[in-house]
């Protein structure tokens, strides 16, 4: 009897994108489960590794290039989303990540951060903020409290934070939210959501560091931290931006998604 030929193929096995080199974080760093959660996300979408590629700038979480198993451009201090832009303007057929932390994209960073979010670049950039600068060893970032004393603000820091997210609200991305290191599925969705987003996305992520700023760590985010409400309406911008605000004074972090809308590149 000759053998059936309704036997199914085996299904092919789906691409990891963690690389083989080993992540060099400290032990409990926030950004191990964000790498877990882009690698989700994109087995998710299930394209292949040479069609992806993973940009970054200069600190801890910019390290990412070097774990995934993508293309990936480690370029300069606050220079990532530049180097992103020029990559999705010439393949525009690529699927392009960019990731940092606060400082790389809000300091040194600042000024491409904001032109990249108004000209609505179908980028998906993923902010690790931890609100200190981890990788020169302690020092004051953008995001970092007021009075928030460190090596280079020993009295206390005396200006306002910078709230990442109402910076991208005000400054036109398309698709804006907001996730916690120590909820990967929740992250992955909301990361998933981003990538298959036709604009600029951004999801500004709490992502502790446990060397460098102790008192901010994954037990304070996670009592100051909670769900957006169900009710919210992401198209309305105005809600977003005054649930932004409010959390932000209250210093409260929302979770998941606060505003997405299409409009043209």
């Amino acid at each position: 009897m000759s053998p059936s030929t309704d036997t199914p193929e085996k299904e092919a096995e789906p691409y990891q994108y963690k690389g083989e080199s080993k992540p060099t974080w400290c032990a409990g760093c926030g950004d191990y489960s964000v790498l877990a959660a882009l690698n989700r996300a994109l087995i998710e979408i299930g394209r292949p590794p040479w069609e992806i590629v993973v940009v970054s700038g200069i600190g801890c979480s910019s390290r990412f290039p070097y774990f995934m198993n993508t293309y990936g451009f480690h370029s300069a201090h606050g220079r990532a989303m530049t180097v992103a832009t020029g990559l999705k303007s010439a393949r525009p057929d690529l699927l392009v990540v960019a990731t940092g932390g606060d400082g790389d994209a809000l300091a040194i960073g600042g000024n491409h951060f904001f032109h990249t979010m108004r000209r609505n670049v179908d980028i998906t950039y993923l902010l690790m903020d931890n609100q200190i600068y981890g990788m020169t060893k302690g020092q004051t970032a953008p995001t970092s409290h007021h009075g928030f004393c460190t090596k280079s603000t020993p009295y206390g820091a005396i200006e306002p934070p910078v709230d990442p997210v109402w910076c991208a609200l005000t400054m036109g991305a398309t698709y804006v939210a907001q996730g916690a290191s120590f909820e990967v599925k929740a992250l992955a969705d909301l990361i998933l959501a981003g990538i298959r987003h036709p604009g600029m996305a951004i999801i500004n992520i709490l992502s502790p560091c446990t060397t460098y700023n102790k008192e901010i760590g994954k037990d304070y985010f996670k009592e100051q931290s909670f769900a957006i409400p169900a009710d919210h309406d992401p198209s309305d911008l105005m809600a977003a931006l005054k649930l932004a605000r409010d959390s932000s004074q209250a210093d409260r972090y929302p979770l998941g998604l606060l505003h997405q809308r299409t409009q043209p590149t």
